[in-house]
């Protein structure tokens, strides 16, 4: 299936699953009686039992691709999206208790029977639904009021981030347990931590954004994982070098060794002003008047990622201009679920233009910088003549 199949319009969508098969699948993962059982105990799965004949399997196909697309090519994530044919395999759809198509399970490693999805099958909702069973089984805090250490690294949470980091120095890892590259960077963070255990001049910390959103919203952050220097309560910069512990450590050095605290923490809030990120409260009120470009994504979607530092530079280019914004929204957070299914984003990332409130074209073409600029200025062009 091609890889920017989620442009179609969605009537075409169906239209095409009705006649084409799931054969056409190319990003998802198809299970059959030889290998279902032994597949699943190897990593996390979230699978979809169904039938070619069904007609809400074929309806529902595009999406499930999609998904497939996005956590599947990243060989970094936990988790695999995978697909049984219970016409063909019925001894895998019978053991697993399979009386409707499709039905969908989600499996951790090392659990034979899975748990079914329940809800709406709108892609916010079924991440939604991804993040919760990732989270569950993870180590509590206890007493989430206290700050938890181990070896010098500090667990933050919503209750008491912000009566850690309100005085001193701090560096801060915002992550979801997930995130493959999160997975690669934790042994490295926390060497980090336990070589700086004993300097009290700064604190080595981390936040699991899957169960603190409000914190991870509160600092805007997009992607996973994300390192961030924090002082006296206000972001100041961003790290964005390798992640070795040598080139960390030199990092933490060189920001210990800053004086302008002033002039960082007025950055620190040109940053916050240029990131642009809206809300379902937001977001009405963002797009009210003007020309607005939206970017609807999830942060570990791959494709998102990638558009990522196109799209920052993509704003600075119109940042002179009080007729044109360019935003982004999370659709992955509670409060935008709503939203990112009213707004009928179907995949990662979504990209709308919106004059004075009402949205009035879908970006399909390529990821460009100049493309995109070029997109804008087109629409800016039309409201002048």
């Amino acid at each position: 299936m091609n890889k920017m199949m989620y442009l179609i319009p969605l009537s075409w969508v169906f239209m095409i699953c009705s006649v084409r098969s799931h054969e056409e699948d190319v990003h998802t993962i198809k299970y059959t009686v030889d290998n279902f059982g032994q597949e699943i105990a190897k990593k996390n799965h979230f699978v979809m039992f169904y039938a070619p004949w069904c007609g809400h399997c074929q309806k529902f196909a595009p999406k499930w691709e999609q998904l497939a697309e996005m956590l599947n090519d990243d060989e970094g994530n936990n988790i695999k999206i995978a697909k049984v044919d219970c016409t063909t395999d019925s001894d895998v759809c019978s053991e697993q208790d399979i009386t409707g198509y499709p039905t969908l399970k989600f499996y951790k490693v090392g659990d034979s029977e899975g748990v079914k999805f329940r809800g709406t099958r709108d892609l916010p909702t079924i991440t939604n639904f991804i993040n919760e069973q990732l989270r569950e089984g993870e180590e509590e805090p206890g007493d989430v009021n206290v700050v938890q250490s181990s070896g010098g690294l500090s667990e933050l949470t919503e209750d008491n981030f912000d009566q850690h980091t309100q005085n001193g120095k701090h560096f801060i890892k915002f992550y979801a347990p997930w995130c493959g590259h999160c997975q690669k960077l934790a042994p490295t963070w926390e060497q980090l931590a336990n070589s700086l255990e004993f300097q009290t001049d700064v604190s080595i910390a981390k936040v699991d954004c899957t169960q603190h959103r409000t914190v991870c919203n509160n600092f805007e952050v997009k992607g996973y994982p994300t390192l961030l220097w924090i002082e006296n309560g206000k972001r100041v910069d961003k790290f964005q070098g390798e992640r070795s512990h040598d080139n960390l450590k030199e990092y933490v050095n060189k920001m210990l060794g800053t004086k302008k605290e002033a002039q960082d923490l007025d950055r620190s809030e040109t940053v916050d002003v240029v990131i642009g990120e809206l809300t379902g409260d937001s977001f009405k009120s963002g797009i009210q008047t003007g020309i607005t470009f939206v970017k609807f994504f999830a942060p570990w979607c791959g494709h998102c990622k990638r558009l990522s530092p196109t799209w920052d530079n993509l704003r600075e280019k119109f940042s002179a201009r009080r007729d044109v914004s360019i935003v982004e929204v999370n659709c992955t957070l509670e409060p935008n679920k709503h939203l990112c299914n009213e707004e009928e984003v179907e995949g990662f990332p979504s990209l709308f233009l919106y004059k004075d409130g009402i949205k009035v074209s879908e970006y399909s073409g390529s990821r460009s910088l100049e493309d995109l600029y070029d997109f804008v200025i087109k629409h800016t062009q039309h409201d002048e003549l």
